[in-house]
């Protein structure tokens, strides 16, 4: 098979285009081609009045050798590579040796323990949350009535925070063993559409993770893994090795018991503070790392579709539209778009009680009356937070705090209108952009729970993306405060065999430790993760 990348083609061409300019492209007639599949579709919207769909597919020609000779150098004309996940160990038959653990069942840990499970070393699964669904009830406990309980929502239970997500299942690592394609094929087997395959930026909501969430769990069951759920790790049993480094050889639990492994996936999330808290003090290498603080922007999803497809908007091939901006500002502060949620709703994402924390989350259809994207200023630890590994965590406290006191507490988050925020002035009162956030919205002045330095940023990049997105500065444009969890405050160091660089049979992974963004790469990272704990147990 080749794969032809980049064929583009009119937004309303027909069904029988597609046959022919394949053959155009590769120079071929109509005989010489025996077939093709769709493998991967975008959209270029950069000429509005003529928008095209962007497509990569794989072609069986007549003489394939031929072809690719002819097109050598072309890096859109190449052969299919073969994208088949194959484990590097497997356990014998009848394996019985220490069970590997892993910490947290959000995307990264979910993927550690299926391919653990794959690989036959049944692992076992622990998670200071609950299943799914009823960490849904508990969810929605927040948003409908401010009922928060600590230990089940937005970021801790079974899905991890991007089950409560726009369920973005696309990423910019590199990805040369195509493990992101594996995982797209695990999420179609569990219960996703199948378009998630071949769209651009596939994605899914939060409904339909859900259960496929449960049918992965499964999953592993019958492979042999084990789920313990509302189980939190309280603290490391370590000893030290003899060339002086830590070594892991258990684990202790909130209930008082104690279970012994040499072998633990570090999955935790990037808002699990009492973790890193712990890691910190048992000596494991913690480092503070960059993250990013801002607000949740939203806009009726009628203005963005306009803005981005113009008279194509609403086209059932092109949905809601999204949109991605950036500005390096004059205090040398960058202010991008994070996480935009087209069709979505700004939801409460806090796991500590008296903070308020945004985040955004749409469902599959993408069909809620607005968008809404981080809007955001990048931050790092020597300018911003010098006070060592764990001072990231004070500083996103610091402005949780405030944002609860200025909403007025019950979970109740501060909002602005864009003019009031330009001009300096609180808002007294909320416009025609209606605030999707609940418990609800507090008019009031954002720069009470921001940085000043964020403020002068994100007032500078306003006018700026203006002129980028027709109405994006609109003066009803509604921020919503504070967005503090764009990312972990902290990486956990580790080597290239993904062990802790000090501390032995402890693998830190994910979101959490520092080495991923997202769905996708945090399941990936799962994955590799996954592979290297299993190459360590069967080696031993």
């Amino acid at each position: 098979m080749i794969r032809l990348s980049g064929l583009s083609l009119p937004l309303d061409h027909p069904a029988d285009a597609v046959a022919p300019a394949i053959c155009q492209r590769l120079g071929l007639r109509a005989d010489q081609l025996h077939g093709y599949t769709l493998f991967k579709r975008g959209n270029d919207a950069r000429r509005k009045a003529a928008i095209l769909l962007v497509y990569t597919f794989d072609v069986e020609v007549a003489d394939e050798a031929a072809v690719l000779e002819r097109f050598a150098g072309d890096k859109d004309v190449r052969s299919t590579p073969d994208m088949t996940w194959t484990p590097p160990v497997r356990a014998p038959e009848g394996w019985s040796g220490q069970r590997p653990v892993v910490i947290g069942a959000g995307p990264c840990g979910l993927f550690a323990a299926l391919a653990l499970a794959q690989m036959g070393l049944r692992p076992i699964v622990l998670d200071r949350g609950k299943v799914v669904r009823q960490r849904t009830k508990d969810t929605w406990g927040l948003w409908r009535r401010g009922e928060l309980n600590p230990e089940s929502n937005v970021q801790f239970g079974e899905g991890g925070a991007g089950t409560f997500s726009d369920g973005k299942l696309y990423c910019r690592v590199k990805d040369p063993r195509f493990l992101g394609r594996k995982v797209l094929e695990e999420f179609v087997a569990a219960g996703a559409p199948n378009d998630i395959l071949y769209e651009a930026h596939p994605h899914i909501g939060t409904f339909r993770l859900v259960t496929m969430v449960e049918s992965l769990r499964a999953t592993i069951e019958a492979l042999g893994g084990e789920y313990r759920w509302e189980t939190r790790v309280e603290d490391l049993e370590l000893d030290r090795a003899p060339d002086g480094q830590l070594r892991l050889r258990g684990l202790h639990l909130h209930d008082g018991s104690f279970l012994e492994a040499d072998h633990v996936v570090l999955a935790v999330g990037h808002s699990a503070r009492s973790t890193f808290e712990m890691l910190h003090a048992r000596g494991v290498h913690v480092e503070a790392k960059p993250f990013s603080i801002g607000v949740r922007i939203e806009h009726p999803q009628s203005w963005i579709d306009a803005a981005r497809f113009g008279r194509s908007a609403g086209h059932p091939l092109l949905g809601a539209a999204a949109y991605s901006l950036v500005h390096h500002a004059a205090n040398q502060r960058t202010v991008y778009s994070f996480c935009m949620c087209p069709g979505g709703r700004v939801v409460a994402a806090t796991s500590e009680e008296g903070r308020v924390v945004t985040n955004g989350m749409s469902q599959y259809s993408r069909a809620e009356f607005n968008a809404n994207s981080g809007f955001v200023v990048g931050i790092e630890p020597a300018r911003d937070y010098p006070d060592g590994p764990l001072a990231g965590i004070a500083f996103q406290r610091k402005w949780e705090s405030l944002a609860y006191d200025l909403g007025g507490g019950g979970y109740a988050a501060p909002g602005q209108r864009v003019e009031d925020f330009l001009a300096g002035r609180p808002s007294t009162a909320l416009g025609s952009v209606a605030p999707s956030y609940k418990p609800g919205v507090t008019p009031t002045d954002l720069a009470a729970c921001l940085p000043a330095f964020a403020v002068e940023a994100m007032r500078e990049a306003l006018p700026v993306f203006g002129r980028q997105i027709a109405r994006y500065d609109d003066p009803d444009v509604v921020l919503t405060g504070v967005e503090t969890r764009t990312s972990s405050p902290v990486r956990i160091g580790r080597g290239k065999d993904f062990h802790s660089v000090n501390t032995r049979g402890l693998f830190p992974a994910g979101e959490g430790a520092g080495y991923a963004g997202g769905i996708l790469s945090a399941a990936i990272d799962g994955i590799k993760v996954g592979e290297a704990v299993a190459q360590a147990i069967l080696a031993a």
